[in-house]
């Protein structure tokens, strides 16, 4: 049976200006610049006024938000209402807001010139290698193919039957699967040692294969990996002793030697260009006991609403014939300037909203900011600043997720600074990160032959009062990324 049903949905929609807001919000101070760049490209009506001639006389004018009317193209009245000058022209003063943040120091980092590394990148090293060897046309291709084929840490995950039909679908080489198998072989002698492994198994072998195998401990060591590799990853020592009849001694001088391989041959020539350059966007400063929060001023860009684009408004207002041609101009003029008045709002929202939540934060870590100590952390979540700053959680997570601040004691993420809190026995609120340091501390100090299992360290938690599960201290011990008892035992 259908029946018709009257429902209302309440639905919160964003504004262009919003979504502009969250997205700008979220840019990372090093991709600032960037996405500045892409705004000044794409816009005409927004200028950058460091690029800009700072002689020009200044002008005033109020700055207002435009109006939003339609209008009707048969009535000149009402279209002319639609567009008032005033509000697309503005002051054109840099120190609006440019200037209120510190910006002592900044441009001299600008000037300087960053040394680049120039070195030969993991592919173009194996390349040259294959060009000295004297190949068939052929094979030289299969090389080629077999290169390209490599993970960024130089391993072969491709079958060989994928690189077969490859080399026949892309370059109409016919080859066997065998031929294929023996220019790998050539590939897998090359340097850096282990490259163009199939596996981690294949990959130690290669290597110690590049030893002296007349050597009993590179024998023995070859051994292990090729029967033995998972008691090894496992740290099953005795069982290794057991099944090689080796001693003590001799296990640890294989274990080292093991242990000397690379086991991500193509990590050690390559340049790691994924790891994103770190700029503070705030700084903090210890001025006699009193801190000091500035805004890096790489997030006070000199925007303004251009010129051109104002008079060109000007001109509309003085014209008095208004053809429909004329009308679409000016619309365009329009979208133009309401585009770059939302920008300059939406950087200028940035940059307080930075500002607020970083002061907020560090307001309530005082005592750390002012000391470094961990232990000085105190309990803090995302809603703890939010309610402080009277703004929505998701905002703070966006800043607190992809901010950085410099201190004297280092560079930090502002996700670094929340925690849970954990009740002492006295009643007391710590933060779960004084419990991770705690547990850090003993570890790091721990004997590696007997290395302390979770329920030890949960013993020694709750004797220094810090009552604790043996389940949340395997949690925060996971979360370090430290490995069980087992693992970090040591010959």
């Amino acid at each position: 049976m259908l029946r018709q049903n009257l429902q209302q949905k309440l639905l919160q929609k964003l504004s262009p200006q919003q979504i502009q807001f969250i997205k700008l919000l979220q840019v990372p101070t090093v991709s600032l610049d960037t996405r500045i760049k892409e705004e000044l490209e794409e816009n005409p009506a927004l200028e950058d006024m460091s690029l800009t001639n700072m002689n020009e006389p200044e002008e005033q004018y109020p700055d207002r938000d435009p109006d939003d009317d339609d209008y009707s193209s048969n009535d000149e009245e009402s279209y002319a209402d639609e567009f008032n000058i005033d509000d697309y022209l503005q002051d054109d003063n840099a120190n609006d807001y440019g200037s209120r943040y510190d910006q002592n120091g900044d441009d001299e980092e600008d000037r300087k010139e960053i040394p680049i590394a120039v070195q030969t990148s993991f592919f173009e090293n194996l390349q040259a290698q294959l060009d000295l060897i004297p190949l068939s046309d052929k094979d030289f291709r299969i090389g080629q193919q077999i290169i390209g084929s490599l993970d960024d840490d130089g391993y072969l995950r491709r079958p060989i039957m994928s690189i077969t039909d490859d080399l026949a679908f892309s370059q109409n080489v016919m080859a066997e699967d065998e031929e294929v198998e023996e220019m790998l072989k050539v590939i897998q002698a090359f340097d850096p040692p282990g490259v163009g492994a199939r596996t981690l198994q294949e990959c130690l072998l290669i290597q110690l294969r590049k030893k002296d195998v007349n050597d009993p401990i590179i024998r023995k060591a070859m051994i292990v990996v090729e029967d033995f590799l998972d008691e090894f990853t496992r740290k099953h020592y005795d069982k290794l002793e057991k099944a090689l009849n080796m001693s003590a001694e001799e296990l640890r001088a294989v274990v080292a030697e093991i242990l000397k391989l690379n086991p991500k041959p193509g990590d050690s020539n390559e340049v790691n260009t994924k790891q994103l350059q770190v700029i503070p966007d705030f700084h903090i400063t210890n001025n006699d006991g009193t801190l000091v929060l500035t805004l890096n001023a790489k997030n006070a860009p000199e925007l303004r609403v251009s010129r051109t684009y104002q008079e060109m408004f000007e001109d509309y207002d003085k014209a008095s014939h208004k053809d429909k041609k004329f009308k679409e101009a000016v619309q365009f003029v329009k979208q133009k300037l309401d585009s770059a008045k939302w920008f300059i709002d939406a950087i200028k929202q940035r940059q307080q909203t930075l500002l607020k939540t970083m002061n907020a934060i560090m307001q309530y870590q005082y005592e750390f900011f002012l000391t470094g100590n961990e232990k000085n952390l105190k309990p803090m979540i995302l809603k703890d600043i939010a309610d402080k700053i009277g703004m929505d959680i998701s905002t703070v997570s966006r800043v607190a997720n992809s901010k950085y601040v410099q201190t004297e004691f280092g560079t930090f993420l502002l996700k670094s600074f929340f925690s849970e809190a954990i009740q002492t026995e006295s009643g007391e609120e710590v933060s779960n990160k004084e419990v991770k340091k705690i547990l850090e501390e003993h570890i790091g100090k721990e004997d590696k032959h007997h290395p302390l299992a979770d329920e030890k360290l949960t013993e020694i938690l709750k004797e220094a009062g810090y009552n604790i599960a043996r389940r949340t201290v395997a949690k925060y011990r996971e979360q370090m990324n430290i490995p069980v008892a087992r693992l970090r035992k040591e010959l």
